[in-house]
This record gives C-alpha cells, sequence and structure tokens, in this order.
C-alpha cells in the first residue's frame, strides 16, 4: 500500500498497477474501513475527510484542508486496523439486468463472435453466465465499469472508435463489459442493449449502480425489451424488480 498526495485537499491510496479482482477488493474493503470509521467516530482521526473515489487499483480520499491535513490522513489510514480483504462477509447488492442481444441494438455482436472463434449464441451465452462485479464509476456519470468478463470475450478497444454510441448499449473491453447511460462517443464493441436507466440526476442515489454491486445480465426478446424502453421512457420503471440483496 503507497500512500501518495494529490494536491492540497486529497491523498490517493495505491495498491498495484494492473486491472486484478484482488486488488478491486483491497480497494473496496478500505473504502469500507474508511466508511465505518466515519460513522463510528466521526471526529476522529478521519475528521475533515469528505469523499472516497475508488478506482481499479487506488482510493483517492478528499478531505477538508481547513480540517485536517494529508499527514493526519495519511496517519489515520495507516493506523486502521490490519484485517484480511477477503474474508470479511458484508452485504452486496446483486443486479439482474435485462438485455437485448445483437440485431441493431448490438452491431458487433457478429465479429465478436468471429473474434472469439464461437457462435454469436455463444457469446450471449458467455456474457450472461458470467456475473461481474462492479469495479469503479467514470468516463461519465452512471458508467459502471464491470468485469472479469469471460476469457473468451476478451478484445481490445475497437481500432476505429464511433462518434455517436446510443445509450443503453452494452459493450465490451479488455476483460470489462459495461453500459453507456447515456449517448456518447466510444470505442467499446457493442453487442446489445439494456433499457435500465442507470443514472437519474432526481434519483437517490442518481447513480443506479455502485463500487461492489454484483451484476448478471439476462438476454429478453424483441417485446420484453419494447415493454421495458416504453416504461423507461415514461419514467415508470420499477427498478426494485432488477435488484436482489445477499452475503459474500
Amino acid at each position: 500500500m503507497r500512500i501518495k498526495p494529490s494536491g492540497d485537499r486529497a491523498i490517493i491510496v495505491e495498491f498495484g498497477d494492473t486491472i486484478d479482482p484482488a486488488l478491486v477488493e483491497q480497494v473496496r474493503h478500505l473504502d469500507h474501513q474508511i466508511a465505518s470509521a466515519l460513522g463510528s467516530d466521526p471526529h476522529g482521526g478521519l475528521k475533515g475527510v469528505l469523499e472516497t473515489v475508488p478506482t481499479f487499483r487506488s482510493l483517492a480520499i478528499v478531505f477538508d484542508p481547513l480540517v485536517t491535513t494529508p499527514d493526519a490522513v495519511a496517519d489515520a489510514i495507516a493506523s486502521l486496523p490490519a484485517s484480511d480483504a477477503t474474508s470479511s462477509v458484508r452485504e452486496y447488492r446483486c443486479w439482474n439486468l435485462p438485455v437485448i442481444y445483437g440485431g441493431e441494438h448490438g452491431p458487433d455482436l457478429e465479429a465478436v463472435a468471429q473474434a472469439a472463434n464461437i457462435t454469436p449464441q455463444q457469446v450471449i451465452a458467455r456474457h450472461t453466465n458470467t456475473p461481474v462485479s462492479v469495479y469503479l464509476l467514470g468516463f461519465m456519470p452512471g458508467f459502471a465499469f464491470m468485469g472479469d468478463t469471460d476469457t473468451r470475450l476478451h478484445l481490445p478497444r475497437r481500432t476505429e472508435p464511433r462518434v455517436r454510441v446510443p445509450a443503453g448499449s452494452v459493450g465490451l473491453a479488455l476483460t470489462l463489459t459495461a453500459i453507456y447511460p447515456w449517448q456518447s462517443p466510444g470505442g467499446w464493441h457493442l453487442i446489445g442493449h439494456s433499457p435500465v436507466p442507470l443514472f437519474d440526476p432526481d434519483r437517490k442515489p442518481a447513480a443506479l449502480l455502485a463500487p461492489g454491486d454484483r451484476v448478471r445480465f439476462r438476454a429478453v426478446q424483441a417485446d420484453e425489451h419494447q415493454d421495458l424502453v416504453a416504461q423507461s421512457r415514461l419514467a415508470a420503471m420499477d427498478l426494485s424488480q432488477f435488484l436482489e440483496v445477499t452475503d459474500e
């Protein structure tokens, strides 16, 4: 664990230099420890901490420089009780998100199948049969980087990014999968579309997914997809239907 300053109001705790589920879990574990410490003793060594921002391999800790200092926050982090990040049992959320695959909604499905030397149906099966974890949010509001996908679906980004990727598009890149919450440029391979709104500024919290959540994708047919799209447009979708809570 390396602690580095980041300006006058944040420090960054680094655990490594790669995208690795073990590092992601260490980041998540420290984030959980900090939240627990702030909840039990807000005036303790971590007083002044305002926000934590997890990434694949590090955790940024933002603080009020009028209340505390980088050294004080770093010392408080270093003094947290040592524990095994893989041994703690915590409740987590598991989302079952509907996806329509292929066709106009997944224009790269055939190309992904060819690159993986499997059929499009096998791509769908591997994507739906492999639960993934939300590693971090970034790129745009509500964009969740999720991994790891089935090894046969590991592909580099497209050599020619698209200027416009429709909102709800489900993509693959490297060991990861994601759903675009908004229309934007993008270089991921598009294999499907999910009608579930991932970000709503009027919702609390605004982002549907959070680091540590688990996601399983469920293939749906056109009629169910169209019905869910209509619910989303009318803001009539009950998001709890996609959620379950379990223990690690």
